[in-house]
């Protein structure tokens, strides 16, 4: 069966370092006809489950743990029988939204989450959060970027336990050594590609974005 992507944005509110924001959050399914993975879970569980439909959820991965991310990924989990996989050290921004609840497994550079005869890849790429991680597909030719890259550029480094040169090099080491043609689906906002930000990324290191 093919490998395929399915997408939904959903609407809340985003806190952290005592300033609360309106955001609009994207929402990644990816799979087969039978089985499926999802990426993130921000607002909306019932807007998650359209786009599972009746197929199998082996996993929700989660990109980083802000609350934005993560909110409902307890209680998705817990609807669907399957298990939340979080980067380890960003155990210190999933304990500020779920203290009393932690992720099932653990999610590893490198490491590949199988669904649909094929898989994604762990990226580790710190800087947004510490635990932040992109996730890669070979066979579908994209990356799952969550909040490290956007279209307009790196992922926020302003509040508590992120770093501009942390994620500086991420990009640099880890997203920008896929092929040009990679389209970038992020966490928030309009999918790009590696080729079409490649260009920019001098101008962001320069100006601090």
């Amino acid at each position: 069966m093919a490998l395929r992507i399915d997408h939904t944005t959903t609407s809340g509110t985003f806190s952290l370092d005592g300033q609360t924001f309106d955001v609009d959050n994207n929402a990644w399914v990816v799979g087969d006809d039978r089985e499926c993975v999802v990426i993130d879970a921000p607002h909306d569980v019932a807007a998650i489950l359209a786009l599972v439909g009746d197929r199998e959820v082996l996993a929700v991965l989660c990109t980083h743990a802000h609350d934005d991310h993560v909110r409902k990924a307890p209680e998705l989990a817990d609807a669907v029988g399957a298990p939340v996989f979080l980067h380890p050290d960003d155990m210190v921004l999933w304990n500020l939204t779920h203290p009393d609840r932690p992720p099932d497994r653990e999610l590893a550079d490198r490491q590949v989450v199988g669904v649909g005869g094929s898989g994604l890849q762990v990226l580790h790429t710190p800087g947004h959060a510490p635990g932040a991680v992109c996730l890669h597909s070979v066979d579908l030719g994209v990356v799952f970027t969550g909040d490290t890259l956007f279209a307009g550029g790196p992922g926020a480094t302003g509040r508590s336990y992120s770093d501009f040169d942390v994620i500086v090099r991420s990009i640099r080491d880890r997203l920008l050594t896929l092929p040009d043609s990679t389209v970038v689906h992020p966490g928030h906002g309009e999918s790009t590609t590696i080729g079409a930000v490649r260009p920019q990324f001098d101008e962001w290191v320069r100006r601090g974005y």
